[in-house]
């Protein structure tokens, strides 16, 4: 395998990761959004629990990285804080190689 293949593995792994944390941010901030129009029936709505299967891979990994003492409610919150820092690293790791290839093989 030679050095421009390897280049072209880490560029296609790094932007399924920043895909994977796009789909799932889009996916936790639609389900906020859902439910605060949705209010109270939230939990009978189609829609909100299509998204709720989702994101709960993302909330099931924050919740066990978080204290205990950090309540339920709050753990889409801070599963989309560490979704927006990953995306920021990732985004910026492709930059990086990006610019190291050069930016006609990034298109």
């Amino acid at each position: 395998m030679n050095y421009l293949t390897s280049i072209l593995i880490v560029l296609l792994f790094i932007s399924a990761i920043k895909l994977v944390c796009e789909i799932a941010l889009l996916a936790l901030l639609g389900q906020w959004l859902l439910g605060l129009l949705a209010g109270q029936k939230r939990d009978k709505n189609v829609f909100y629990q299509t998204l709720q299967v989702l994101t709960k891979p993302f909330v099931a990994a924050a919740r066990l990285i978080t204290p205990k003492a950090v309540m339920d409610r709050h753990v889409p919150l801070v599963a989309f804080s560490l979704l927006v820092v990953i995306w920021f690293v990732s985004l910026f790791e492709k930059i990086k190689v990006c610019t190291q290839i050069g930016m006609q093989l990034c298109k």
